[in-house]
């Protein structure tokens, strides 16, 4: 592609990324996860998961056999 051609683009045609990169319709290249992007993911997996975990517990209480 062609300088000229990406300048001729309107911003309807082309999705931006993060990191400033186009991607097309027809473009299949997979995009790059930035190390900040990758501590982002994990931290939110972190954080479902230890909710997840808050979850379970309280179930587990709401349900346990009465104690005598």
């Amino acid at each position: 592609m062609f300088l000229s051609e990406l300048a001729n683009l309107s911003a309807v045609d082309k999705k931006q990324f993060q990191d400033g990169t186009a991607a097309m319709k027809t473009d299949t290249r997979k995009t790059r996860l930035t190390l900040e992007q990758i501590n982002k993911m994990r931290k939110l997996n972190d954080l479902k998961m230890s909710e997840y975990s808050d979850n379970v517990k309280e179930i587990r209480r709401q349900y346990a056999p009465a104690s005598e």
